[in-house]
């Protein structure tokens, strides 16, 4: 089946590097493939468009520019804190670290620099502004059932299995 850009189910080994580079900044190869509902911005919309297409069995590199990956850079994004929110962390300069935001939703921010009063904290993604070399391989691609359509996930249901922490590449 070619994958459409909506209702289709699909399950995907994944390797990505800045492009122009050599070093791997995410992969599932050896492990779990990533599964998710096309259109419904479940991975990053440069991804999801490349996949467009492609069938199961497929294979290739698609290229995801910065505004169609994390985003551009926004230097607005960089903050002074102080440092007495950070009680009990052991600070280091590119700590990653989640907090939580205004609406309840999970945030990172990386530790840029930090002295005795202060902390000045990142909060774009690390691969903000960044231009993505993914090479994937599609192993699977199916329509996607009623029950995933209306519940948003693979499987269908909350106990479907899927992964629920983020840490499968999910957002």
């Amino acid at each position: 089946m070619a994958i459409t850009n909506k209702d289709c189910v699909v399950g995907i080994e994944y390797e990505v590097k800045e492009a122009g580079t050599t070093q791997v900044v995410d992969s599932n190869k050896g492990g779990q493939p990533l599964e998710f509902i096309m259109g419904i911005g479940q991975i990053i919309p440069g991804l999801e468009k490349g996949l467009v297409g492609m069938n199961e069995g497929d294979s290739g590199d698609i290229m995801v520019s910065a505004s169609e990956a994390y985003g551009d850079y926004n230097s607005e994004a960089i903050q002074t804190l102080p440092i007495e929110q950070f009680e009990g962390v052991e600070l280091k300069e590119g700590l990653t670290l989640y907090g939580q935001g205004e609406q309840g939703q999970t945030v990172q921010v990386t530790v840029k620099s930090f002295n005795d009063k202060d902390v000045v904290v990142d909060f774009n993604h690390p691969l903000a502004g960044k231009d993505l070399m993914f090479s994937v391989a599609v192993l699977t691609a199916r329509e996607a059932t009623s029950d995933e359509i209306s519940s948003g996930q693979v499987g269908g249901g909350a106990d479907s299995g899927h992964c629920g922490s983020g840490s499968c590449g999910c957002h």
